[in-house]
């Protein structure tokens, strides 16, 4: 069975994935498409050749549309109304983060899906789809260091947009974070603090740049995670698990060596989308697998909820210079057992 599939959304993350379920994934058809710029929407579909017809609004796809499923790839501040739209219609649908701007967003979005009584959402956190991230995870479960004392990690960029402002280090860049950590500790945040060093000379000057992030555990793990999106020598994602019994670091990125003019390195990626590209493969084969199987596996709404919660604390800590309580609602029986999402 071929998985008739929607895309609402189409930018450059909503094209990135319709190509790659045309040339690179098996199992999955795009069959509808719409976009708030029509044209955008015409020009994907001719673009890729695509059996695929255009709607005006994600509510025509929805409800005209011949599809099983749906990714929302649209502006963040669109989000919920899709994801909402697309439960009522019991549809499977894959969410690129946020899943809402709000937790009390994402709290609606957990609501509908229990009123409906079977997961239906995915979120696209494709970082626990990194072959280096399942292999820390490997290690941590498997007690091969003993129990994690302390995480050190980096989320750098080379530069950012004029747009960019300091709250959108925890929104749009630290968000990966607080995801794939959890998921790697299995432990809820207790509280987080931000810090601010001296301000590169890069950074606009409406934003403060770089951060550092000092996350703690119910369990007692310290995660300081330093946000510097004006780095200039490239994007570079570091990660290092301090446990009882020895280290565990996320591994570099493949690439040759070179010797050449007295010196001798490797290159390094300029764009996230290159780092990442073989986990966000393994994160859409893994839903439209999934879907097949009529049960999703992947990150849930919880794990949104969970995100944003904290993501609201992080902004709340950069203001308020003071460490801040992360507080969580009790975690609905929906989603319990649910924290897979490798490979």
């Amino acid at each position: 069975m071929t998985l008739k599939i929607g895309v609402i959304g189409t930018g450059a993350i909503g094209r990135d994935h319709i190509r790659r379920i045309t040339s690179n994934l098996s199992g999955g058809r795009i069959t509808a498409v719409t976009d708030v710029n029509e044209a955008a929407a015409n020009a994907v579909v001719e673009q890729y050749g695509l059996d695929a017809v255009v709607y005006p609004d994600d509510q025509s796809l929805l409800a005209e549309g011949d599809i099983d499923a749906v990714l929302v790839t649209s502006w963040g501040p669109a989000h919920e109304q899709s994801v909402l739209a697309a439960i009522e219609a019991g549809k499977y649908v894959f969410c690129e983060k946020p899943l809402a701007t709000t937790a009390e967003g994402c709290r609606r979005i957990m609501d509908a899906e229990i009123k409906h009584g079977k997961r239906l959402v995915q979120v696209g956190f494709m970082r626990r789809y990194d072959s280096g991230y399942v292999q820390l995870k490997q290690a941590i479960d498997e007690h091969v260091i003993g129990e994690p004392l302390m995480i050190r990690c980096a989320h750098r960029n080379p530069e950012s947009g004029p747009n960019y402002t300091s709250d959108m280090a925890i929104t749009d860049t630290l968000i990966h974070e607080i995801d794939v950590l959890h998921w790697l500790l299995g432990d809820d945040y207790k509280s987080v603090q931000v810090s601010y060093p001296r301000k590169t000379r890069h950074a606009l000057s409406h934003m403060r740049d770089p951060q550092v992030v000092l996350l703690e555990t119910n369990g007692g793990v310290l995660i300081t995670a330093e946000i510097f999106v004006n780095c200039r020598y490239g994007y570079d994602i570091q990660c290092e698990v301090i446990g009882e019994d020895g280290i565990v670091k996320l591994p570099e990125p493949s690439s040759i060596s070179l010797r050449k003019e007295a010196m001798f390195g490797t290159r390094i990626l300029m764009d996230w989308k290159d780092r990442f590209i073989e986990a966000y493969d393994r994160e859409i084969q893994d839903f439209i697998d999934s879907v097949g199987r009529g049960e999703l596996q992947g990150p849930t709404a919880w794990d949104g909820y969970i995100a944003a919660v904290t993501a609201d604390a992080c902004v709340k800590a950069q203001e308020s210079g003071q460490r801040e309580e992360i507080e969580l609602d009790e975690k609905p029986a929906l989603y319990e057992g649910q924290a897979v999402g490798q490979a």
